[in-house]
């Protein structure tokens, strides 16, 4: 058989599957009433509907990289009067928050904290079999070692669809404090302590970010961990008014939490994936994404149309991701096949990943943020991936601000990391910067690579792959196991 007969039949292979992946959502989300949320109305809001609406008089700070963002959390552990409320996928005892002098064990600095305020950590069970990480025995393991001779109650979440988690990254200081976003405190896989300059260091390095959010919406976040704890320790937590206005952005608090897991959330929330939904739609000039994985059929089917009809000449799309994600690799390939088939040439869409580097030495590095930017008008972090674990199954929570001075600042700042130049130089209209920055670079770098080259920039292009089958292991998982 022919190569194109090959694609040719691979592309309908693909093709059918998203169709039935696609049908079997609709019809998921349409049995519970949440059919609004996988394909809300054309109303021209960049706002999901529903509560918690956009709250208006908050401060939001969007923190890049675990050594800007680590540190802040600490120092915010350090003030707290009341209480501190954290929620993860997983927690390593051990683990740094700082790396100086006064630098202690996260179980040591909660422990003491836990003799003045009450400290509470809701983790993840860990997978009930030893097929994935974290285990169950692994993580009694690691809530052994955090409690031990301390006040610290850990409780352990194991209200999941099967296999899938709670994923959220969470961080709530005296109800006035919260830091929502996808930075783990955990050595689990990479240590998440890492520099915007990512030097090499003998480990991988690790690209992240969260925020710090002070204001009205953090009681929504509050409320979230609330619900989630009295459902899995029946102990109800007392609910503080909303903290009175601490600056002047509008945040929208999002989450996933999937029908049926627990009880006073029956029919789920989807509206991560509204929120995506709505602004990718309204995209006009350019959409960044930064994301670990990369296979969520609606995700891609909105963008590969807008490849096919851009809404504007100058129109752009740029996804950075992990070289190598720790699983769903090939899914992410295939989906960035399809994007460089709507792409159609045109050089509008661009997909990159970043490498650790010191002069010429080289290493991985991993793509672990989950931040979306569309036209500076809408911005989110948090700790969901666009694929069908984060927008249906897992429980993630993400933030979303339509301040377009964040959107922008946080725009610029990424791309003079990624790109290694200062702001001025990155700061020009995005589809030149994509043309003259972004792509030659990326591409100098992947041809170097493919050379056996030295790389001399942090940047490359990720290649696009135009076969199909291999993108469906993902897709074919979520519809297995969604039930």
């Amino acid at each position: 058989m022919s190569p194109r007969a090959v694609d040719q039949i691979d592309a309908i292979a693909g093709r059918a599957v998203d169709r039935a992946v696609g049908a079997h959502h609709r019809r998921r989300l349409r049995r519970i009433g949440r059919l609004d949320q996988l394909a809300p109305p054309p109303d021209g809001s960049l706002w999901a509907a529903a509560d918690p609406p956009p709250r208006e008089g908050n401060q939001l700070e969007v923190l890049i990289d675990g050594a800007n963002a680590l540190p802040r959390v600490a120092e915010a552990l350090e003030g707290a009067r009341s209480h501190v409320h954290i929620a993860g996928w997983h927690i390593t005892p051990d683990f740094g928050l700082t790396r100086d002098d006064r630098a202690s064990r996260l179980r040591d600095l909660l422990a003491e904290l836990a003799e003045r305020v009450e400290v509470r950590v809701l983790l993840w069970g860990g997978s009930p079999l030893p097929l994935f990480t974290p285990d169950r025995a692994a993580v009694r393991t690691a809530r052994e070692e955090l409690i031990r001779a301390s006040r610290v109650k850990c409780a352990l979440d194991t209200h999941e669809r099967p296999m899938h988690c709670h994923h959220e990254k969470l961080v709530i200081v005296d109800d006035e404090i919260a830091f929502v976003g996808g930075i783990d405190m955990t050595s689990l896989g990479g240590d998440r302590f890492d520099s915007s300059e990512h030097p090499m260091s003998g480990r991988l390095g690790w690209h992240d970010a969260a925020t710090r959010l002070a204001g009205p919406a953090v009681g929504d976040v509050a409320g979230h961990f609330a619900t989630r704890w009295h459902e899995t320790t029946a102990e109800g937590l007392e609910r503080k008014p909303p903290p009175e206005a601490a600056g002047v952005v509008p945040v929208q608090v999002v989450r996933t939490v999937p029908e049926k897991v627990y009880g006073a959330l029956e029919r789920g929330d989807f509206r991560i994936l509204e929120a995506y939904t709505r602004a990718l739609r309204s995209a006009r000039e350019f959409v960044y994404l930064e994301s670990q994985f990369l296979w969520s059929a609606q995700i891609v089917e909105i963008l590969a149309a807008k490849l096919r009809e851009p809404p504007s000449e100058r129109f752009r799309v740029v996804v950075l991701l992990p070289a190598k994600p720790n699983n769903g690799a090939d899914d992410t390939r295939g989906k960035l096949g399809e994007l460089v088939r709507a792409d159609d040439g045109a050089g509008r869409f661009l997909a990159a990943t970043i490498s650790a580097r010191t002069g010429r030495l080289s290493g991985p590095l991993y793509v672990h943020a989950k931040v979306g930017i569309v036209d500076d008008a809408w911005l989110t972090v948090g700790s969901a991936n666009l694929n069908e674990h984060s927008l249906f199954n897992d429980t993630e929570m993400n933030i979303v601000t339509c301040d377009p001075t964040i959107a922008r600042e946080t725009r610029l700042r990424l791309w003079s990391e990624h790109l290694e130049r200062p702001l001025e130089e990155v700061s020009g209209e995005p589809a030149r910067v994509i043309d003259e920055l972004w792509r030659p670079i990326a591409i100098e770098q992947r041809e170097r690579l493919e050379r056996g080259e030295a790389l001399t920039h942090r940047l490359r292009e990720l290649p696009g792959v135009s076969r199909h089958s291999r993108s469906l292991l993902g897709p074919l998982d979520s519809l297995i196991v969604d039930g």
